[in-house]
């Protein structure tokens, strides 16, 4: 999953920001065409968190995916569906850039913290 634009991907603007989800490597959680509010800063990231992130090997694509372990200054990510393989296994390690706290569209609701 990634954000709208691509080539804004290295950085959110300010400390709330609106994304949309593409692709389904997070389904259940979120699904293609959902909208979700992150927010840069904060709590420190934990594992379970969903957030947006950059993949060190693809600095252009911002993804939405489960932050599983911190490793080698970044983290360890997964997306949720366990068929779509396009997180940490293919890409490595990536740099967190925000926590996603809602999805705001189509089905508004907070986005849980999952234990791993």
């Amino acid at each position: 999953m990634r954000a709208d634009h691509p080539a804004e991907a290295p950085h959110l603007r300010g400390p709330l920001t609106l994304v949309s989800v593409t692709g389904p490597s997070m389904a259940p959680t979120l699904r293609h065409g959902d909208a979700v509010l992150v927010r840069s800063g904060g709590r420190p990231i934990r594992p379970g968190d969903v957030v947006v992130a950059v993949f060190r090997t693809r600095p252009e694509l911002l993804v939405v995916k489960r932050a599983v372990r911190p490793q080698d200054g970044g983290w360890w990510l997964r997306g949720d569906n366990d068929l779509v393989t396009d997180d940490s296994r293919a890409y490595g390690v990536a740099d967190v850039r925000g926590r996603v706290l809602l999805r705001y569209w189509p089905r508004p609701g907070r986005v849980h913290r999952r234990p791993l």
